[in-house]
C-alpha cells in the first residue's frame, strides 16, 4: 500500500500506448476533471473524458462505451465515486485493460450504489443528503462545501454547492449485472479525509477487489484539491494496462 500525504473531450497522445477514459461522479461534471486532465495530456498521454448524464446508469454506461469506442489504443478506464460504478459495468468491454478507482464504489454483480452507500459505519456518519425530489438527489448546498471538499477554497466549494448536477434514483439503485474488477487489474485511491464516501467503505471495497491500493489525505474530491497526486496515481495504473 501506498501512502500519499499531502461534451467529451479528447486529445491526441502520440508518446504513451495506453488511452486514459475519465468517468467523473454524482452532483457534479467533467469540468471538475480539468487540472488532471492538463497534466495528463502534458505528460503525452490521449485522454478523453465523459459527461456523464447521471439520471440513470444504463445511461451513464451507454455514454462511457461510446468514449470507450473513440479511443486509439488499449484503455485505462478511471472512475471517481459513482463513477466508479459506471466503470464497474463498462469495464468488461475487451478495449479496456485495467481500472482505476478514485474514492469510488465498486459494486459488485447484483449489488447497487444504494446498498454500499447505505452500508453501516460505526463513528462515521453519512453524506448530508437532502431527500429526494422528483426523483433525484442533491447535498444539502449548505453543507456541500465541508463535507463534498473541505480542502478546496470555499469560492470554488460555494458555487459547487448551487451548481449541483442532480442525481437520478435511476443511477442510485439499480443492481450491477457485470464487475470488470474480477478480471481486470485495478488502483485503488483512498481518501481518507472523505466524508461523502466513507473511508471505510472505500477499504472494505477497495479489500474485496484486491486492488492496489494508494491512501491520499483528501476530501472526497481529490482531483480537485490534489491534482498532481491523483495524476501520478492515474499514471501509474496506466502502466497496467500496458
Amino acid at each position: 500500500m501506498t501512502t500519499i500525504s499531502s461534451a467529451p473531450a479528447q486529445t491526441r497522445g502520440a508518446d504513451k500506448p495506453v488511452s486514459i477514459v475519465l468517468v467523473h461522479g454524482a452532483f457534479v461534471d467533467a469540468s471538475g476533471w480539468k487540472s488532471v486532465y492538463d497534466i495528463l495530456t502534458r505528460d503525452g498521454y490521449e485522454v478523453l473524458v465523459v459527461q456523464n448524464p447521471t439520471v440513470s446508469l444504463e445511461g451513464d454506461v451507454e455514454a462511457t462505451r461510446q468514449v470507450i469506442a473513440r479511443a486509439s489504443k488499449p484503455v485505462l478506464l478511471v472512475g471517481h465515486s459513482y463513477g466508479g460504478a459506471v466503470i464497474t459495468e463498462a469495464g468488461t468491454d475487451p478495449k479496456v485493460k485495467s481500472l482505476a478507482y478514485i474514492a469510488a464504489f465498486a459494486p459488485d454483480v447484483g449489488e447497487s450504489v444504494f446498498e454500499l452507500a447505505t452500508r453501516p459505519v460505526p463513528g462515521e456518519s453519512g453524506p448530508p443528503l437532502l431527500p429526494p425530489a422528483d426523483g433525484f438527489i442533491i447535498v444539502d448546498p449548505a453543507k456541500f462545501p465541508t463535507s463534498f471538499a473541505q480542502d478546496v477554497d470555499i469560492s470554488v466549494t460555494g458555487f459547487m454547492a448551487v451548481a449541483q448536477v442532480p442525481w437520478g434514483l435511476g443511477a442510485v439503485q439499480p443492481k450491477l449485472t457485470k464487475a470488470a474488477w474480477k478480471d481486470k487489474p485495478l488502483r485503488y485511491m483512498l481518501t481518507l479525509n472523505d466524508h461523502m464516501v466513507s473511508p471505510t467503505t472505500q477499504r472494505f471495497m477497495a479489500t474485496r477487489a484486491k486492488a492496489k491500493v494508494t491512501e491520499i489525505k483528501s476530501s472526497h474530491a481529490a482531483m480537485l484539491s490534489h491534482p498532481k497526486e491523483v495524476a501520478a496515481f492515474i499514471e501509474a495504473a496506466a502502466t497496467d494496462a500496458n
